[in-house]
């Protein structure tokens, strides 16, 4: 046998047993790059799967409270014999049901057990009682449970056997001076929900909402999903535990969530690791939604979403580059191939370990710098995603929060968007020893103009008295619509004369202004100058009781709370 044959032999024999622990090798790097981008794709995931689920959900709840505040139905609840406050009872819930998203309410009252409901075809209206609510009725039992844990709010999916529906449940509890009077809310029907919501038809993504015990309220297969959760004991609910393989992974989620719930600032935390699920190892990202009361799981089969095997080509030019390098002398394998290919694993190494940009590349030629160029472009291309997922979610966070602000119709801030601005004044005023004037304005007469004129006129009355009262007030004061046809105006700084002429000139304006002088619109106000340290709530209601002294005095009057 020649020297050329046995060095050709030796030469393959050397590729064959380089290219074993090369490839191992390669497929660790490559399986670790993976996972590090997995890891960073499941938080963003995550993050974007719950502002998914809170978006609607939040005016849904937030519509629901509204109701349960509603002192029409409380003053009913208490009185359930006065047929007058019946009748004004059902026009406010019938309001209500036009606003929600499937336009649909439920009222069930403690009392006499009556429950109340109608649904978006209006189907039941003018015998909106649909049935009496029995506490030896299990059908029942979710009612009288929530009522016993004094839930203040509460989610659930179950099926309501009376109604023949399903759906996802926003239950408020409504009392009064302490006394519970009864539950409200609305039903999104479930069907629509889990395929707008939860099944985003992406392959290897599947997304869980569990309850705090690990109970499955939401899942794109409605077989796994516990209904009734709250009248189960914990051995029969469908938990969390049903998706996964093994005792160990069970238990490593259960370890996320006591930690997740042991957080005091849960907010935007998001855990993660690998569990097995149906037989394939999964990334689960988790967080925690302590609005709702639930957890979100994100689920991601990596094999699925990026497999090694697209790494299958770089491998294939890897191996060709090590054939060729026993053909080249020591020099030449040390300066075209050794060094650039050192210089490439220290930027692999640098994107297996989380930092996406990598800009040190290796200078190469032939196959070697074609691997510089395919990994250049990996590199770029998991950058870029990452990117363009983490930039999605801080863009739809920044529109959810906008929303979460601003009254839909006028555009002003909404009660929530003005609670924030209220404790951030006070803060304020607390650290600079400053005053602030709030002003509470009601519109007269306005129930008789959506009664006469229908609830567009009505619509069209709140955006012009929206756009009068940005009109009458500093660049850098507030207004906000707080509810209905109540609007809040924060002056700051401001002091006694300042806050009597804003009152007054708004209530001027509006009174002047002919698109509502037509319809005889007038505003009823009350203001109330604060000082530092003082309780947000106690100036509220000392603008309030000075609002109804206003309407008290004839309506059409400025007051100023004493």
């Amino acid at each position: 046998m020649s020297l050329k044959t046995r060095f050709l032999l030796l030469a393959l024999l050397l590729v064959v047993l380089a290219s074993i622990p090369t490839w191992f090798v390669f497929q660790r790097i490559a399986e670790n790059i993976i996972e590090q981008w997995g890891q960073r794709v499941a938080e963003v995931q995550v993050r974007y799967d719950s502002a998914r689920l809170q978006q609607p959900l939040e005016r849904e709840i937030a519509l629901a409270r509204q109701l349960a505040d509603s002192n029409v139905l409380k003053r009913w609840a208490i009185e359930l014999d006065n047929p007058d406050l019946g009748t004004e009872a059902i026009k406010e819930m019938e309001s209500f049901r036009r606003n929600f998203r499937d336009n649909n309410y439920f009222v069930a009252l403690l009392e006499d057990g009556a429950y109340y409901h109608n649904n978006a075809d209006d189907e039941f209206a003018d015998r909106q009682l649909r049935y009496h609510l029995n506490p030896d009725n299990p059908d029942d039992a979710w009612f009288y449970r929530l009522i016993e844990q004094g839930r203040k709010f509460h989610l659930n999916v179950n099926p309501d056997i009376e109604l023949g529906i399903t759906q996802l449940w926003i239950d408020v509890i409504m009392e009064s001076d302490g006394k519970v009077l009864g539950i409200v809310g609305t039903g999104l029907e479930l069907e629509a929900f889990l395929r707008d919501i939860v099944d985003i038809n992406q392959p290897g993504i599947t997304t869980v909402f569990v309850d705090l015990n690990g109970a499955i309220q939401l899942y794109r297969d409605p077989q796994y999903i516990d209904y009734a959760s709250i009248v189960k004991s914990e051995g029969q609910k469908n938990t969390l535990d049903l998706l996964l393989d093994t005792p160990g992974d069970r238990l490593r989620l259960q370890e996320m969530k006591d930690e997740l719930r042991a957080n005091p600032e849960p907010h935007g935390v998001v855990l993660s690791d690998f569990v097995s699920v149906d037989g394939k190892r999964h990334l689960a990202g988790i967080a925690l939604l302590p609005e709702i009361g639930w957890y979100e799981i994100t689920l991601m089969d990596l094999d699925e979403l990026m497999p090694v095997s697209r790494f299958a080509s770089v491998a294939v030019v890897f191996a060709l580059i090590l054939l060729a390098t026993l053909i080249l002398f020591y020099l030449v394998l040390k300066n075209r191939i050794l060094n650039p290919l050192a210089a490439l694993e220290a930027a692999m190494v640098q994107l297996r370990d989380g930092d996406l940009r990598v800009t040190e590349l290796p200078r190469g030629s032939g196959e070697i710098g074609r691997l510089i160029r395919h990994f250049g472009a990996m590199a770029e291309s998991i950058r870029s995603h990452t990117e363009e997922l983490e930039s999605k979610v801080f863009e739809r966070t920044q529109a959810l929060e906008q929303q979460a602000r601003t009254d839909a119709l006028t555009g002003l801030l909404n009660r929530h968007g003005m609670q924030q601005a209220l404790d951030t004044e006070a803060q304020r005023a607390l650290r600079q020893a400053s005053h602030f004037g709030l002003i509470w304005l009601d519109i007269d007469n306005f129930k008789e103009l959506n009664d006469n004129l229908g609830h567009g006129a009505g619509d069209q009355a709140l955006l012009r008295v929206a756009q009068l009262l940005e009109s009458s007030i500093r660049p850098y004061d507030m207004a906000a619509r707080w509810g209905g046809d109540e609007f809040l105006v924060l002056l700051s700084p401001c002091d006694e004369q300042a806050l009597r002429g804003t009152g007054e000139r708004i209530r001027l304006a509006i009174e002047q202004e002919p698109t509502l002088n037509i319809s005889g619109l007038t505003v009823s106000v009350g203001g109330s100058l604060a000082g530092p340290g003082e309780e947000i709530d106690a100036v509220l209601q000392r603008a309030d009781d000075a609002l109804y002294k206003a309407k008290a005095a004839g309506r059409n009057l400025f007051k100023m709370a004493g």
